[in-house]
């Protein structure tokens, strides 16, 4: 390995930082400068997270009819899609389907709404009755994706036993305007920021392959190592008909790579999750996002897009020589 890669690894697994001038040359790397750069990556990962895949499924709990205009996303209410609208389910469909996750070895199960917020009454009630049980029938670490939180519905799912909130900064600051208009960055930086406060672990991270440039991409991850979030979920698009982004292409694999390098660089001990547009995104080298640095994959179906067979998707694990993880 190179001496100055050699030296950056070093550094960070001492505790140092990784530089926003190292960033850009993360991702302007290519060849056998990218193979050092992704080797590095996986020495992070493994000496701080160890050789465990953490596996995490989803619910789409409440689905369409979103009031934000977010253009990449089949449920808004602002473009036409296929994608399925429907109430909140059941308190007893959430826990059915938790219990199901947890037979088939996640560790984390997150409950996901449609819309800007999920407001107080007889939604919050069921949610929070459906983590109640959860927790005392699961193994599983329950999270929720409501929205925009306020402190109050915060400490509710803090005290029904939500581990972790879930909400997305999408991209960078400088980016964002041109993805969503319906509400304010800040909205989102300060639900952060009032799950924590709750006592809740907070799950936050971005989706790539939108139009921002790498310079975005490095600035979304220097918020989010500021922020101070628990475990960080990496998205990439999958192009929904209806949509404003439907035309656009997917990211080429080593790009996507790189995203999740610097990722693991930039913030080394916190758990790294591939989620959403996995599979189209990164095709046959689906398995490099652990050389990458990734400590965990979302398995099982999106929120509105098919995942891949669970076996397939363990197998990849075991075949990497790695182990999956339960709470």
């Amino acid at each position: 390995m190179p001496e100055n890669i050699v030296a950056m690894v070093r550094r960070i697994a001492d505790g140092g930082r990784l530089t926003a001038e190292e960033g850009r040359r993360i991702l302007r790397a290519g060849g056998a400068e990218l193979g050092w750069i992704l080797a590095g990556a996986q020495q992070l990962r493994e000496t701080f997270c160890g050789e465990g895949v953490g596996l995490c499924m989803i619910l789409n709990a409440k689905s369409g009819q979103c009031s934000e205009d977010c253009r990449f996303c089949a449920q808004s209410a602002h473009y036409r899609t296929d994608a399925p609208v429907f109430p909140l389910q059941s308190a007893g469909r959430i826990v059915a389907e938790a219990q199901r996750a947890d037979r088939e070895g996640a560790r984390c199960f997150g409950i996901v709404t449609s819309g800007a917020r999920i407001l107080p009454g007889a939604e919050l009630e069921s949610i929070l009755e459906a983590l109640r049980e959860i927790r005392a029938t699961t193994s599983l670490a329950p999270s929720a994706s409501l929205g925009i939180l306020d402190a109050a519905t915060a400490c509710a799912l803090a005290d029904a036993g939500c581990v972790t909130y879930h909400h997305n900064l999408e991209t960078a600051r400088s980016f964002f305007p041109r993805i969503c208009t319906t509400h304010d960055y800040e909205e989102d930086l300060q639900t952060v920021r009032t799950a924590k406060q709750a006592g809740m672990k907070v799950c936050c991270g971005g989706l790539f392959g939108l139009g921002e440039s790498p310079e975005q991409r490095l600035e979304l991850g220097l918020t989010l190592r500021d922020l101070d979030v628990d475990s960080v979920p990496v998205n990439f698009l999958h192009p929904v008909s209806g949509t404003p982004l439907a035309d656009t292409r997917p990211l080429p694999p080593m790009e996507a790579l790189k995203i999740i390098a610097l990722f693991r660089y930039l913030m080394p001990d916190r758990h790294l999750t591939v989620c959403g547009g996995r599979g189209r995104t990164l095709g046959d080298y689906q398995s490099w996002i652990f050389l990458a640095g990734a400590s965990g994959m979302m398995v099982g179906d999106y929120l509105t897009t098919s995942g891949r067979r669970l076996s397939d998707d363990l197998r990849m694990v075991t075949d990497a020589e790695l182990t999956y993880e339960r709470c």
